[in-house]
């Protein structure tokens, strides 16, 4: 008789279910049965002992295999391990609602007709490893509480584990999905494993939230992989994946890291925009298709990244690298000034701005940077800096702030725009320590300790030209003078590629002018030398007085004609007091005759002449250069 409160569903004959009939009944039950019956056994609570004599009576002989044809356990209870290795469910399996209290084992066991699992508790976890599900089958609701496992499950048509709970960590990694996956609001409370899987339809973890790591490593997704809005604790990994369809990310956000290194994307047009609190990682990833990523990260790593057609990076926050990155057409990174992070996003606080950090082993001549920081960016090892392109505000790296002392003299650096090579180089030249980090000194590279890795003057001075040219190339004449000035400052710092006769040159040339680039140092000595000239002009230069005109002639006895003959006495060099304002007239008359580069006129002494030659070479150069300085600084191009 069934126990009042008892759900099971009674058994033919019986007014019991298989849990409350008699010995006698439960045998007779069992002779009955065979490989393939239909079995009902809804809201029935099973034992470990109980389970295994019903399969034990549908155990086909021959094979060992256990055979059911309909199964219906919906609502059913199953204390302790519930132990289905090996069967073959022919028809519907239908555990909609059914609790396991131990493991639920389904290693192995096939299911040739509809599989329902939906609603179902796993206190125990469940071990599907090696099914094969040749009909829909539905997880939708079902609670994992402990590790579950799908290792290379086999599911012919749609799987959906939409809102399913993982406990533990949800092993799926070879599984096959010949149609759509659907994991819509699934949450994964340990690590989930989906390497590996081949997904022939739509892949869908659409608000799905992800407590640990999330390996999708070698996963193959052919009709579409969507994760939006998903949520991801930690590292979502995606090594060596495949997207043959789209791959949308659309609000996705991640904890910590994403990678898509190695990863393929032969059709998919844009990723993103998805919000990631550490690093996104597309090294060696392949896009054959034109390609738009708006990603908001801590870092972008792109290192021999390949770009078959036009990319856009459209990026915020991020350090990028693009380390031997292979591009076959343009691409573009840009600082994306719009914000599409929630208001509690871990990147929240952070200045926007995007830093491009190597361009090592790239060919520049496809790279077009808008608005990036370079300040730490480096350059050696790229090839065509010429043809680079530099769109808005780009920055790069100034030089140190401050007065500072060097052999007890005072200098200071002139504000320039430099590259994080020149830093290294001077940084390490001078002992500079590595621990030193201050906008009064020169920025330490990675390898500070090691010369062999940081480039030398001449390298620096060749970095400097071709990018100079890309500067000029853009119109940018402030620009391309910086770049001018540190090709010639690394140019006098070398000591192999440059003759000594050369440095010296570029000694004076630098100390004079700054190149021809500082007007106020020209300036300067423009100043110091019309001052030295007027100087030399009032203590040697001018005559005591200015020599008087005399006529001299002979008149013939008889009174003839009178012939005047004019003579000019030779300026006599001064004497008494030279410096008055008189002579400081003068002499100012002289020398400022000199700048302009004509004669004054004036009655000079023999040191005079000589003195006045000298100041009319020198000052108009000086002139020359602070006018040529000038124009470098305030030139624009139309």
């Amino acid at each position: 008789m069934q126990p009042e409160g008892c759900l099971g569903v009674r058994i033919p004959g019986c007014d019991a279910c298989l849990t409350h009939v008699t010995e006698a009944e439960r045998s007779a039950y069992f002779t009955a049965l065979g490989p393939g019956s239909d079995i009902d056994h809804r809201g029935t609570q099973f034992s470990e002992a109980l389970l295994g004599e019903l399969l034990d009576a549908l155990r086909d002989p021959g094979t060992g295999r256990v055979g059911i044809g309909d199964a219906y356990f919906e609502a059913a209870q199953f204390d302790g391990t519930a132990e289905f290795g090996d069967t073959e469910f022919s028809g519907m399996a239908r555990f909609e609602g059914t609790r396991f209290g131990g493991a639920a084992r389904f290693g192995g066991v096939r299911f040739g007709g509809y599989t329902g699992f939906m609603g179902a508790s796993f206190d125990g976890g469940g071990w599907f490893a090696q099914a094969q599900f040749e009909d829909a089958a539905h997880f939708e609701l079902a609670q994992f509480g402990d590790f579950t496992a799908f290792l290379a499950a086999r599911f012919a048509h749609d799987a959906g584990f939409n809102g399913a709970r993982f406990g533990g960590d949800a092993m799926f990694r070879a599984a096959r999905f010949g149609r759509e996956a659907q994991f819509v609001g699934a949450q994964f409370g340990g690590e989930a494993q989906f390497d590996e899987i081949e997904v022939v339809g739509e892949a869908a973890f659409v608000t799905g939230e992800f407590a640990s790591r999330a390996r999708f490593m070698a996963a193959r997704f052919d009709g579409g992989a969507r994760f939006d809005r998903a949520r991801f604790a930690e590292d979502a990994l995606f090594h060596g994946a495949q997207f043959s369809g789209r791959a949308w990310f659309h609000g996705a956000r991640i904890g910590r890291e994403i990678s898509f290194a190695n990863a393929q994307f032969p059709g998919i047009p844009d990723l993103g925009p998805l919000v990631c609190g550490g690093g996104v990682d597309l090294s060696a990833a392949v896009f054959t298709s034109p390609f738009t990523l708006r990603v908001a990260a801590r870092n972008l790593t792109c290192a021999r990244t390949q770009w078959e057609q036009t990319a856009t990076l459209r990026v915020r926050y991020a350090a990028v690298d693009l380390t031997d990155a292979v591009l076959n057409a343009p691409l573009a990174v840009v600082a994306d000034p719009s914000s599409f992070e929630p208001d509690d996003s871990p990147l929240a606080g952070l200045p926007p701005t995007v830093a491009v950090t190597s361009v090592q082993g790239l060919d520049a001549a496809h790279l077009v940077l808008t608005a990036v920081d370079l300040s730490d960016c480096v350059f050696s090892g790229a090839f065509h800096l010429d043809q680079l392109r530099l769109e808005g505000r780009c920055t790069f790296a100034p030089t140190p702030t401050g007065l500072h002392l060097r052999f007890l003299w005072p200098h200071w650096w002139t504000r320039r725009r430099t590259l994080a090579e020149e830093h290294h180089w001077r940084a390490q030249s001078s002992g500079q320590s590595a621990m030193t980090s201050s906008a009064r000194y020169w920025r330490t590279g990675p390898h500070h300790h090691d010369p062999r890795f940081t480039p030398n003057p001449e390298g620096i001075a060749a970095l400097y030209r071709q990018l100079r040219k890309a500067f000029e190339d853009g119109k940018n004449e402030p620009g391309a003078a910086d770049f001018y000035y540190g090709e010639m400052e690394m140019r006098r710092h070398d000591r192999t590629g440059t003759p000594r006769g050369e440095r010296g040159l570029l000694w004076a040339y630098w100390l004079l002018s700054g190149y021809g680039l500082r007007a106020s140092r020209a300036l300067v000595w423009l100043t110091l030398a019309m001052m030295t000239t007027i100087v030399l002009m009032m203590g040697f230069g001018l005559p005591q007085s200015s020599p008087e005109q005399r006529a001299t002639g002979a008149v013939p006895a008889g009174g003839g004609t009178v012939t005047f003959k004019i003579d000019k006495e030779e300026p006599k060099n001064p004497t008494g007091d030279r410096y008055t304002s008189e002579r400081f007239e003068k002499a100012l008359k002289v020398t400022l005759s000199s700048v302009v580069f004509r004669s004054s006129g004036q009655d000079l002494t023999t040191a005079g002449d000589y003195i006045e030659m000298t100041s009319r070479f020198t000052e108009p150069v000086l002139l020359g250069l602070a006018a040529l300085a000038f124009r470098g600084r305030v030139k624009r191009g139309n």
